[in-house]
């Protein structure tokens, strides 16, 4: 009994093999996709101009030979620029010889696109800053506490000059990080643009991340500037209670004396209503929530 069932089983598979081979052998036509790479450029010439990244090529083949095909991810449809400058018009059949892979195993049925239209220009060269592209997520009551540093916060980019005078910045690859609750450092890849290239492809990213907390200066003194010297300003009151958020070590090494509440003299002879709101000075990162009271009287004294 085991063997008739083994004997069934070898037949099954050698019927389906030779039944395989068998439609294999037949012509087929399919249609395949293959990145579009442009070659021969002249020493310093490239091209900016935006052509599709892939070729469609419809073809007639045996199958077994369509399979090999889809099986091979690195086939390219190689273009000549014949090393030289300017307005290109370029006929894609016109290089099947030059893509020995496809013309010796297909007949070729169609090629989409079949021309293409591009300008060979010279490579320029310009500095531009580099910005993070960024998803953040922080646990709660955490955040950045100053300026994300990027190191190097600039580079130089090469591409065609018409391409160059559009790019102000480059932005990283998105980084997306969750749950952070302190300082984070990762270095990134530079997100790349068609046609251009950068002098370095990596930069440095650097995360201050700390505790978001709020400190209270009470009774800080407001001062009046530029005052003439034949006036006097008398402030009611003259003193602020001013409250600040930031990042908890950022505002434990804070000195009182680095915050300033001040008015302009000129300020209080252009105020119609008689009172005015003080303006408050803080260091980078530190900002200001509220502070009362929110605005202050005066009266002004004149020195014979």
């Amino acid at each position: 009994m085991k063997n008739r069932i083994l004997i069934i089983i070898l037949a099954f598979f050698f019927s389906t093999t030779l039944w395989v081979l068998i439609s294999l052998s037949d012509e087929y036509y399919t249609t395949i996709e293959v990145p579009l790479r442009i070659l021969n450029f002249p020493q310093g010439y490239t091209t900016g101009t935006k052509f599709p990244e892939t070729v469609s090529i419809k073809v007639k083949g045996k199958g077994w030979k369509l399979i090999r095909t889809s099986l091979v991810s690195d086939s390219k449809f190689f273009v000549s620029a014949d090393k030289d400058s300017g307005k290109k018009f370029i006929n894609l059949y016109n290089y099947l010889s030059e893509n020995p892979w496809l013309a010796s195993e297909y007949q070729i049925i169609d090629i989409s696109p079949d021309t293409l239209t591009f300008m060979v220009e010279k490579v320029s060269s310009k500095k531009v800053a580099v910005k993070p592209n960024l998803n953040l997520e922080f646990k709660p009551e955490y955040g950045l506490a100053s300026d994300i540093i990027i190191v190097p916060d600039s580079v130089y980019i090469n591409g065609p000059l018409r391409e160059l005078i559009n790019i102000d910045s480059v932005l990283t690859e998105v980084v997306e990080l969750k749950q952070l609750d302190s300082r984070y450092s990762e270095t990134v890849e530079l997100k790349k643009l068609r046609g251009i290239s950068f002098n370095q492809n990596q930069v440095s990213i650097t995360l201050d991340i700390q505790r978001i907390v709020d400190r209270i200066i009470e009774s800080l003194n407001v001062e009046i500037r530029d005052v003439p010297a034949d006036r006097e300003v008398v402030l009611l009151p003259n003193q602020v209670d001013i409250t600040l958020r930031g990042g908890i070590e950022i505002l434990g090494k804070l000195n009182e004396s680095e915050v300033e509440a001040f008015l302009q003299y000129s300020d209080i002879v252009t105020d119609t209503i008689g009172s005015l709101q003080p303006r408050i000075e803080v260091p980078k990162n530190v900002k200001v929530e509220n502070f009362k009271p929110e605005r202050l009287r005066y009266i002004i004294k004149k020195f014979e």
